[in-house]
């Protein structure tokens, strides 16, 4: 009994510190992957966030739903195109999504905040003009012709203006922000986000200490298949050059360095899959997943 009280007591004083530092910070978590689709992980999710806001740190949480809006097109007999990993959206997929994001999921996680004990406001980037968004554009080249053709998406859209007024028109020492990455373009339109690239955007235009991305990998991984726990933009390009940095980790780590070039503290990519990943991430010495940060000094190669 002795021996478990002391770790106990060891546990809150390695957390201290980082309590300290990041009182009265804004993090912004970009919440999705395994973790959404798990009752327990979810309830963990919910209740980390609450802790966040109980110990004085301000958490703006940004949430996809790929699969459940995949799974609601797939009930309503509307079949889905991808290009690069991006669900092409025209006008009657943009609807659904928009239902799916902003509705169902977006209560849903709002909803478990609360049980938690927090208070939560659902919101779309489509409220207060939160984000403003133009058409993404992709290209690709023909390997016969050589000819480069731009790739109609529909309305998939790219963050263009985080206002951040709406934030500061809340009372974020008691209110948590939920919101659903669907941005508005400058004629009304309603345009479906990348969650991540989403939340790099608000992180960025809040000044925010932290950006944390849950996904499904560990992080990022060197070539032997050891986590690499710290990047800064010198070691990406050492890791991508050798070729270990490559698929869906590319736009993760390009949102990262984005927002920690544009004066966000730093930014963690978690394992979602880990129960309590954001409190270990935040308050232990060590923390798990993979930290980018700015600097000169290159670890990759450690």
């Amino acid at each position: 009994m002795n021996e478990e009280l002391t770790k106990k007591a060891a546990t809150l004083q390695e957390a201290l510190p980082y309590l300290k530092r990041f009182a009265g910070e804004i993090f912004v978590i970009k919440y999705g992957g395994h973790a959404m689709g798990d009752d327990r992980l979810s309830q963990a999710f919910a209740e980390n966030v609450v802790l966040l806001k109980q110990v004085g740190i301000h958490p703006v949480v940004v949430h996809g739903g790929g699969p459940q809006i995949g799974s609601m097109l797939e009930r309503l007999n509307i079949e889905s195109e991808f290009v690069d990993g991006l669900r092409v959206t025209d006008r009657k997929t943009v609807d659904i999504v928009e239902m799916v994001l902003a509705g169902s999921i977006n209560k849903q996680i709002v909803s478990s905040i609360q049980q938690a004990g927090g208070m939560a406001i659902g919101l779309s980037g489509k409220d207060g003009n939160l984000i403003e968004a133009r058409k993404l554009t992709r290209s690709k080249r023909d390997p016969d012709s050589n000819i480069e053709r731009i790739l109609d998406l529909g309305f998939v859209g790219e963050p263009r203006h985080i206002n951040p007024d709406i934030f500061n028109a809340m009372d974020l020492d008691t209110l948590i922000p939920v919101i659903a990455p669907i941005g508005v373009g400058k004629n009304g339109e309603t345009y479906n986000i990348n969650a991540d690239s989403a939340a790099g955007a608000i992180a960025s235009a809040l000044g925010a200490a932290k950006l944390i991305m849950l996904t499904d990998v560990a992080g990022v991984l060197n070539k032997d298949g050891e986590l690499v726990p710290f990047l800064t933009p010198k070691d990406v390009l050492v890791l991508r050059g050798e070729g270990v940095i490559t698929g869906g980790m590319i736009p993760k780590i390009e949102t990262c360095l984005d927002a920690v070039r544009q004066g966000v503290g730093a930014a963690t990519i978690l394992d979602g899959r880990i129960e309590n990943v954001v409190l270990l991430e935040t308050f232990t010495e060590h923390g798990v997943g993979t930290m980018i940060r700015r600097g000169e000094d290159t670890i990759a190669e450690d």
